[in-house]
């Protein structure tokens, strides 16, 4: 959760280190998977390890790391995308 205490940050540069590394896990975890995964389906997986560890991104944040994982095939660094 963010100083808030409501879960809810738009910039990433607002997280904590905690959560960069509970989002960088989810990365991480989705994009082992996510080759001839069907359309959407990486940004609910996103979404869903993202609640699991208790992180919350904005639709365009997520967006932009689906896109990056199914775009590149490899490793994905969340901080780096979620920073343009």
């Amino acid at each position: 959760m963010d100083s808030r205490g409501d879960g809810y940050c738009g910039r990433m540069d607002t997280h904590t280190s905690e959560q960069l590394e509970a989002v960088q896990n989810v990365v991480d975890r989705v994009t082992s998977w996510q080759d001839g995964a069907p359309e959407g389906t990486v940004a609910d997986e996103l979404r869903k390890g993202l609640d699991e560890a208790g992180v919350s991104l904005d639709d365009g944040q997520v967006a932009a790391l689906a896109s990056a994982i199914e775009d590149r095939h490899g490793a994905i660094d969340a901080s780096e995308v979620l920073a343009r």
